[in-house]
């Protein structure tokens, strides 16, 4: 009978920390653009559809070249691919400060979401550096890194906005100075971590059919339709959180930041902290479970959040503050400001627990469970179909979202998405229960 190597239990954080620092500078140059696209939209007069339609250029362009450059890191590297991806991002952030019309920050957009495998390399890096015991803790330490990047990076783009007197041009240059940041810490500090086997270039290209093969491997395909149901439902509530808050409460960009690093906080905790710790205790697929279950009350809870302003809503400010420009006025509705409170953001303080829960656990829960059910020379490729699945989602989620949004009213998209994670939970719980591991051939001796 083969025996197999006893793995090591504790994460080695000195090799993973030089790829979590640079997922780190990653997203703070994004996260400081993120909270300023809808922005964008908004100054020409954009409603929650196009402005949905912004949302979902940057993942759909990413769902078309991740895939083909997580499988070109199989081939050629990690390093290389990583690299080129960084450079996409940074080109992209110049081009949105030089923008002047919608079209142009579309292009950025484009250019940015075709060249971004930065996470999913990120991740093959982390499967490469960690043992089965340990990769879901390394992958949560990237979840970490994006937790702690979202609370800096809103921090860093207010601060530069007040310094600037609301300068988008200086915002988009101080995304593309921490972009050219992560390049130079991957071409100095990050080595390669993929030996390149000597038939692994003559891999068959990334085809849409290869994906197609991928989803119908039974265990394999479960959970990349999990990962893109999943990141569906969470990709929409991020997309049109600030819009959201906006109609039922009356919360400005700056009440919005705050929300943000409250949100950035907690999934810190779960990503940086307990996530390993559950995994190791009860199992990822316990996790994968609990967290369909914490995402769906998270996203009904959030719908049922009720319209009443916080105390400080200033009505007239606010709709001046979001109507710089006569000639594009605010198509997103507001609320009268009549019988304000705490209940509305007390409520849906309460309702991001459940939902940072289910947001945190289940990416890298789900990926730490592909990697235990495939072999090493295919995790780039295979963690790229993945990412492209998340860009899909989030390509679709903004769109769909914002229909529902403008159609229905602010609560109908996070209540139809919260109703369907629910329905699903079920089939979700059976097909794990009756799901075993399989024996990876990558540690016989």
């Amino acid at each position: 009978m083969a025996e197999y190597p006893q793995a090591d239990e504790r994460l080695d954080h000195k090799r993973v920390l030089p790829v979590v620092m640079i997922v780190l500078v990653d997203m703070i140059g994004l996260s400081i653009i993120i909270p300023l696209l809808p922005l964008y939209a908004a100054r020409y007069g954009a409603n929650a559809f196009l402005t949905g339609i912004l949302g979902a250029t940057y993942p759909f362009m990413q769902f078309i070249g991740a895939p083909v450059l997580g499988r070109l890191s199989d081939r050629w590297g990690r390093r290389p691919v990583l690299l080129i991806s960084q450079a996409g991002t940074f080109t992209g952030f110049i081009l949105l400060a030089i923008a002047r019309s919608l079209p142009m920050i579309f292009l950025a957009r484009i250019v940015d979401g075709i060249s971004g495998a930065n996470i999913s390399t990120a991740q093959a890096v982390i499967s490469d550096l960690t043992t089965e015991k340990t990769r879901t803790q390394g992958l949560g330490l990237i979840g970490a890194a994006f937790g702690l990047g979202f609370i800096l990076g809103p921090i860093l783009g207010f601060v530069v906005l007040s310094l600037t007197h609301q300068s988008y041009v200086a915002v988009a240059l101080t995304a593309a100075g921490f972009s050219f940041l992560s390049i130079l810490l991957t071409y100095f500090m990050l080595p390669e971590t993929q030996p390149i086997a000597p038939d692994a270039r003559r891999q068959v290209p990334f085809t849409l059919q290869a994906m197609l093969t991928t989803l119908q491997r039974p265990t394999i395909g479960l959970l990349l339709i999990l990962m893109f149901i999943q990141q569906l439902a969470f990709g929409g509530y991020e997309h049109m959180f600030s819009l959201f808050t906006l109609n039922r409460l009356g919360l400005s960009a700056r009440d919005n930041s705050a929300l943000f690093i409250y949100l950035g906080l907690l999934i810190i905790i779960i990503q940086g902290g307990l996530i390993g710790r559950w995994s190791r205790r009860y199992g990822d697929q316990w996790l994968v479970w609990m967290g369909f279950l914490a995402l769906a009350m998270g996203l009904i809870l959030t719908a049922a959040t009720p319209q009443v302003p916080v105390p400080w809503y200033d009505p007239v400010g606010l709709r001046e503050e979001l109507t710089a420009n006569p000639n594009h006025p605010l198509r997103i509705g507001i609320p009268a400001g009549d019988h304000k409170g705490w209940i509305g953001i007390l409520w849906l303080i309460l309702a991001s627990v459940p939902m940072a829960l289910g947001g945190g656990v289940l990416q890298p829960s789900i990926n730490s469970l592909i990697t235990q059910h495939i072999e090493a020379s295919e995790t780039g490729g295979i963690l790229g179909v993945s990412s492209a699945l998340l860009s899909a989602a989030n390509a679709i989620a903004p769109v769909l979202y914002g229909a529902l949004f403008q159609t229905f009213g602010a609560p109908a998209p996070f209540m139809w998405s919260g109703l369907l994670l629910l329905v699903l939970w079920p089939v979700v719980f059976f097909r794990f229960r009756n799901m075993r591991p399989l024996v990876h051939q990558r540690g016989l001796k």
